[in-house]
């Protein structure tokens, strides 16, 4: 019986492995785990060295939603600085001047 599929009846201390006591039937019971600590299966864990977990991995890691945000802002200041300047050398070939503002005859 494995440790971690072992359990203690809590009704007659009977250790199984069944959803109900073999003696008694009863259906009350604790993992024997516990108390005693079952230590890990793997000694190492197992290598990832598929082409498809590395691809994910640089899907996941350098494609965050934060780089994305942080272009996007950086795109939309550059396009809003550039039509700002583009209006502001239309108004110099006009000879147009702004208004002042608050400020009515």
């Amino acid at each position: 019986m494995q440790l971690r599929m072992a359990r203690v009846c809590l009704d007659c201390e009977e250790v199984h492995d069944a959803q109900t006591c073999p003696v008694c039937a009863s259906e009350s019971f604790a993992f024997l785990t516990r108390w005693v600590p079952a230590p890990e299966r793997r000694a190492r864990p197992r290598p990832t060295t598929s082409p498809e977990a590395e691809t994910y991995r640089q899907l996941t890691t350098a494609g965050s939603s934060g780089s994305w945000i942080k272009r996007g802002a950086l795109g939309l200041t550059i396009l809003g600085l550039a039509g700002w300047a583009w209006n502001k050398r239309d108004d110099r070939k006009t000879g147009r001047a702004a208004a002042p503002t608050g400020t009515e005859p």
